[in-house]
């Protein structure tokens, strides 16, 4: 059994996203360690592109001061073998599919499973082509991560039943960012997947409030935040630590 479904064993799930290197790996480093600390249950961990088109301003903005603070595959590596000498919560990376490509399919997936990252998101891959990627992942132990999102209407059942780890629902159309209402109609969408898979879904894009958390895990089985976390990141920079360490427990607390 994959070693993401611990993350949805204790209620629901709460996922911070960052974006490796931003402000710097030495405070990545320490941010996944207050987010572990403060609730999180899974994480997801960015590696900076020059063109995440998935991106909105903020996170489009984190990967922009990552890659001019060098931040390298190798170098994220490296601290993540740091980090497991001090936590195993289960970690997956986000990414895009020319940053696999150019450091090599099977390198990557071989270097990512001996630090025991357990499952890959590429945003620009829809469900159609993730064959390209996903018999490397399965070789070295890793789900690749499939969306479901507002479009996806007759796939959902398909890309659900093909699904591994968990199954991201997008809840919005666009761009990653923080919205103040949250309009697609999400249950619809998990309560089409689960007739063909018992598969954890969690609900991202676009939630940044306790409340909003609280109203998604009704529903989800977990809850995924990324930009008002790198939000706090460009805000307090270096100092961002406590910072994040307190709204993941906010969130968590939200959603137990």
């Amino acid at each position: 059994m994959s070693n993401i479904y611990k993350a949805f064993n204790n209620g629901k799930a709460f996922i911070p996203f960052i974006t490796c290197g931003d402000p710097a790996l030495e405070v990545t480093e320490k941010i996944i360690y207050t987010m572990v600390e403060n609730g999180a249950d899974l994480i997801e961990l960015g590696i900076p592109f020059s063109d995440p088109t998935a991106e909105g301003i903020i996170i489009q903005g984190a990967n922009a001061r990552a890659l001019n603070n060098g931040t390298t595959i190798d170098k994220i590596f490296c601290m993540l073998e740091n980090v497991r000498k001090h936590t195993s919560i289960p970690i997956v990376f986000m990414t895009y599919a020319n940053v696999i490509f150019s450091y090599g399919k099977e390198s990557f997936m071989k270097n990512a499973n001996n630090l025991l990252i357990d499952g890959v998101i590429l945003s620009d891959v829809p469900y159609e082509e993730k064959n390209e990627f996903e018999p490397f992942c399965k070789k070295y132990n890793m789900d690749i991560i499939s969306f479901i999102a507002p479009t996806s209407k007759s796939r959902i059942y398909t890309i659900a039943q093909n699904a591994s780890g968990f199954l991201y629902c997008i809840s919005s159309l666009g761009v990653t960012g923080m919205r103040d209402n949250i309009s697609t109609d999400i249950v619809e969408m998990i309560n089409t997947a689960k007739v063909v898979s018992k598969i954890p879904i969690a609900v991202g894009f676009g939630i940044k409030t306790p409340h909003q958390a609280k109203q998604i895990s009704n529903y989800a089985d977990g809850v995924i935040v990324g930009s008002a976390i790198v939000k706090l990141c460009e805000k307090y920079g270096n100092e961002c630590v406590k910072h994040i360490g307190s709204y993941v427990k906010e969130m968590k607390s939200a959603i137990i």
